[in-house]
């Protein structure tokens, strides 16, 4: 009888450690329909299209004799790929080069306008047959906003007060009439205004008590005109430089900006001066590396934002990450000053968990850019002659556009570990919107690249039917799509979520990104 007790006794405490086991697995997460609900900014989805390596020249831009379909020279197939996705704004001429590019040089007739070279990079000789008009041509093909980042670092007050009165004056006035000499009689009424860019570094290597009263200066001079109030948006941060953040917050006065930056990449190897490694070539050692990296925009957005909250407690001013992404060695053989870096499968989670963070923050963080849009850095096009491809980033940008001016729905996410050499990280992450039709929508990326996940959820004060989902996912964390086999990586349905009671279950793929939708 003895013997029997005890067997039974062990058989239940094996069953009662198998079923703590399985819990400690498995990721629960609460949503929420009451509390915060604002609203998630489309323009957390920005893009960004710098003079740099093969993203404007190229790019968008293309040669008279390519043939492709084409706008005056801009590459219309670029152009329906991202008008598919949505893209919000679009953020020009620069980065680093902004502070070296003179707008002047940009307008009237192509064949007179000066050449310059671009020493930021790769010491290219540019013709400025890609200005002020053919940026707001591309723009209004895209149907996207534009979002121009100004010379503060080699510039002029009286440059800057100029470009915006040629952007936006409607009357009479010494640059409207430049402006229509050149073909525009109507001012194009652009808002979102960067002054200045990195000017902690190449725009200027300012301290923040010199950059934020001269910031005060250019922006008084960046005039509103009729039908366009500028939100003008500060350079801000590198990282975890809050001392930056601080002094900006501190010395500018709220009436003066709409936005303060924030400036942070992935970087695989955190090394600036030497290999940050591969984008293909990367064991899991380097891979989970990278994700630790990536998840650190949450302690930034968390810090940066406490100490804006304690100069603006009503959140008036945005948090704007105007630049994010990985950032990996070139690829082999290219021009080191060109950045053109393939795009993994690691690529696109690292996308999807930004995109959740910052939705996440989305009370604060309320425009974003990623870094860059075509044949740069973490790009969602990549271009060779005529042949066009999209990215594995640029299929969770098209699953993510459903949060794209929804309201928030608050989550909380509890997930079970990554762990390697005893460094944990958590596997899943999410973020919710509910749209204007009242669907739900949930965004899950798992980024454990060697386990599925149950996903349990539930969904405080939400009635709903039916759920459907589209995934993506691959066989390893380094696949890639590529100009021979283009579809590698593309988006898939998902069929690994069910209603239990009114909770949601999902069993979550190894490595992936998966978008549900809830009626």
């Amino acid at each position: 009888m003895t013997k029997v007790i005890s067997r039974t006794a062990l058989i239940i405490t094996l069953t009662t450690l198998l079923n703590l086991s399985s819990k400690a697995q498995e990721a629960t997460i609460s949503i929420n329909s009451n509390g915060d609900n604002h609203i998630i900014s489309r323009h957390i989805y920005g893009q960004f299209a710098e003079h740099l390596g093969r993203c404007i020249y190229d790019g968008f831009w293309v040669a008279d004799t390519m043939k492709v379909a084409k706008k005056d020279r801009i590459r219309l197939d670029v152009v329906e790929a991202l008008k598919k996705i949505k893209i919000p704004n679009l953020r020009w001429p620069g980065g680093c080069f902004a502070d070296e590019y003179h707008w002047r040089d940009g307008i009237g007739l192509r064949n007179q306008r000066p050449k310059m070279v671009n020493t930021n990079w790769g010491g290219v000789t540019e013709d400025n047959s890609f200005g002020t008009h053919e940026f707001m041509e591309l723009c209004s093909l895209l149907n996207a906003e534009p979002y121009i980042a100004g010379n503060v670092g080699s510039g002029t007050v009286e440059e800057m007060a100029k470009w915006v009165e040629y952007f936006n004056m409607p009357g009479e006035s010494p640059m409207a009439n430049l402006r229509r000499q050149n073909g525009r009689d109507k001012p194009w009424k652009v808002t979102f205004w960067g002054v200045g860019n990195e000017s902690w570094g190449c725009g200027g290597n300012m301290t923040p008590d010199y950059y934020s009263n001269l910031y005060k200066r250019y922006a008084t001079y960046a005039r509103n005109y009729p039908g366009a109030p500028l939100k003008k948006i500060v350079s801000g941060a590198s990282e975890g430089d809050y001392n930056w953040t601080e002094v900006c917050m501190k010395n500018i006065p709220r009436n003066q900006m709409w936005g303060l930056g924030l400036h942070y990449y992935t970087l695989p190897i955190r090394n600036w001066n030497g290999s940050k490694g591969s984008s293909t070539q990367f064991d899991e050692k380097q891979y989970f590396q990278t994700m630790k990296g990536t998840l650190f925009m949450e302690e930034l957005l968390n810090k940066h934002a406490a100490i804006m909250d304690k100069y603006d407690k009503e959140k008036q001013v945005a948090l704007v990450v105007d630049e994010w992404g990985i950032w990996t060695d070139v690829e082999p053989g290219t021009n080191p000053g060109f950045l053109y870096q393939q795009n993994s499968l690691r690529d696109a989670l690292i996308a999807g968990t930004n995109l959740n963070i910052f939705n996440n923050h989305s009370d604060r963080v309320r425009m974003a850019n990623l870094a860059q849009t075509v044949n740069v850095l973490q790009a969602l096009i990549l271009t060779k002659g005529r042949q066009m491809i999209v990215t594995p980033t640029y299929h969770v940008f098209d699953l993510y556009k459903v949060h794209h001016d929804a309201k928030y729905l608050p989550i909380q996410v509890t997930s079970p570990d990554y762990e390697m050499e005893n460094v944990k990280i958590t596997s899943v992450n999410a973020s919710a919107s509910r749209d204007s039709t009242g669907a739900i929508h949930i965004s899950l990326v798992n980024i454990n690249p060697n386990k599925n996940i149950p996903v349990r959820i539930a969904l405080d004060g939400i009635n709903w039917n039916s759920v459907t989902g589209q995934m993506i996912t691959s066989a390893k964390v380094n696949d890639i799509n590529t100009f021979e086999k283009p579809n590698t990586i593309q988006l898939a349905k998902f069929s690994g979520a069910k209603k239990e009671g009114n909770q949601l279950v999902v069993e979550l793929p190894s490595k992936s990104v998966v978008v549900l939708e809830l009626k």
